[in-house]
């Protein structure tokens, strides 16, 4: 694997590492797409703290964003993403 594809791993392993954005990655793998409202709301954060976390997530190529009428909606990108937080939670020893 080349230098800059490895940059780009460690990028996309960076943005995910934080208990909000692996939260939010769950939700949208259950529920397909959802608005910044339902996510802020399932996760019970502050709808500022949700925004932020979906910022970082579409900026690093995780997440992709369209709008339907007044709400911008998310999903995952690539669903293969989810793989990675499911063999964290096997290595786990806690």
């Amino acid at each position: 694997m080349g230098v800059q594809k490895l940059d780009h791993c460690a990028s996309v392993l960076k943005a995910i590492a934080h208990p909000i954005r692996i939260a939010i990655i769950e939700l949208l793998e259950e529920h397909e797409r959802l608005s910044v409202s339902e996510i802020h709301e399932k996760l019970q954060v502050e709808q500022a703290v949700a925004s932020h976390h979906l910022g970082i997530l579409k900026n690093k190529g995780v997440l992709v964003s369209y709008r339907e009428g007044k709400n911008m909606l998310y999903q995952l990108k690539h669903r293969q993403i989810t793989r990675i937080i499911e063999i964290m939670e096997r290595c786990s020893t806690v």
